[in-house]
């Protein structure tokens, strides 16, 4: 996340908020980027999946989105409008500019949740190269009200066995102990625990563990996104 876009963020979590909330926040994240920046990174063998499908609740629905001019006005509302606007507006066109998908998972017909997918490359500097057929699976959130009832393992699920080959590969921040359990519900596979940080348009990389089990053809290297890698 580049620094206009995280002060932008904090602005309008100020508006929200208030000044205390703020402060709080601003002194969480400093901590966490100084201290417990480490993402623990997972991988999933697509083709190794037994079941095709998981049935999903009975009040529950998953729609993939390919375009916003798929996403109702009420959605696209929910979606924007919960942190920054103008900054979820971008994110949208950005990355249905690059092909990604928007799952989106609903609760009686109440968007409760979402999560993207995007084929053979990554949004941002990734902490490896992926392959044409391997998905990256990212930026999952359920709203407050729904947390608690085993919505994004119920999506991260639906996706997974909605795509049928290559390896789909997802992270999650070494101290968010929530989204960790979630993907423990998930057919993801731990693959290794690493940070990266991108200064001037480079971006390193250093494995503090690497899972012994992972796949054979994930080497690593540099691949024009990654500039250097190497373990702590």
């Amino acid at each position: 996340m580049s620094f206009s876009t995280s002060i932008s963020r904090f602005a309008d979590y100020l508006r929200r908020n208030g000044f205390r909330a703020t402060v709080r926040r601003i002194d969480l994240a400093a901590k966490r980027l100084l201290f417990l920046n480490r993402m623990v990174l997972f991988y999933c063998e697509l083709s190794a999946l037994n079941s095709p499908a998981v049935d999903l609740p009975g009040s529950l629905t998953v729609e993939r989105k390919r375009s916003e001019a798929e996403i109702s006005s009420q959605d696209l509302k929910n979606i924007t409008s919960f942190w920054n606007t103008k900054l979820a507006q971008r994110n949208l066109t950005e990355r249905f500019g690059l092909g990604a998908s928007l799952w989106l998972i609903k609760s009686k017909a109440t968007l409760a949740g979402y999560g993207w997918t995007l084929q053979g490359r990554t949004v941002e500097p990734h902490y490896f190269q992926l392959g044409p057929d391997d998905v990256h699976l990212f930026d999952f959130h359920v709203f407050p009200r729904f947390r608690g009832r085993g919505l994004n393992p119920a999506l991260v699920n639906h996706i997974l066995r909605s795509l049928d080959r290559g390896r789909a590969f997802i992270e999650a921040a070494e101290w968010n102990r929530a989204q960790l359990s979630s993907l423990e519900r998930t057919p993801f596979r731990r693959l290794g625990l690493a940070r990266k940080i991108t200064i001037l348009g480079r971006t390193s990389v250093w494995w503090t563990e690497r899972n012994h089990g992972q796949p054979r053809s994930l080497s690593y290297s540099s691949d024009g996104l990654i500039e250097n890698s190497r373990r702590a």
